[in-house]
């Protein structure tokens, strides 16, 4: 994973603010949250919440597609 500094998905080009994606999961940590998302695009992406605000932090290149899924 790479860290970011964009404000939309370098993959499909959607709004990091935007839907849609989908919240893996939600860790509760000493500033703030932590929440690990799936962008529209299958990219994984490590959000920050906390006074700052919410940002992604680093995120994966899309997911492979299988040729079985198409």
């Amino acid at each position: 994973m790479t860290s970011t500094d964009a404000a939309a998905c370098p993959h499909c080009g959607w709004p990091d603010g935007g839907e849609p994606f989908r919240v893996l999961s939600r860790h509760t940590t000493a500033t703030g949250l932590t929440v690990w998302t799936r962008c529209g695009c299958g990219s994984l992406q490590v959000r920050i919440a906390d006074g700052r605000g919410t940002r992604v932090v680093s995120r994966s290149g899309p997911a492979a597609t299988s040729a079985a899924s198409r």
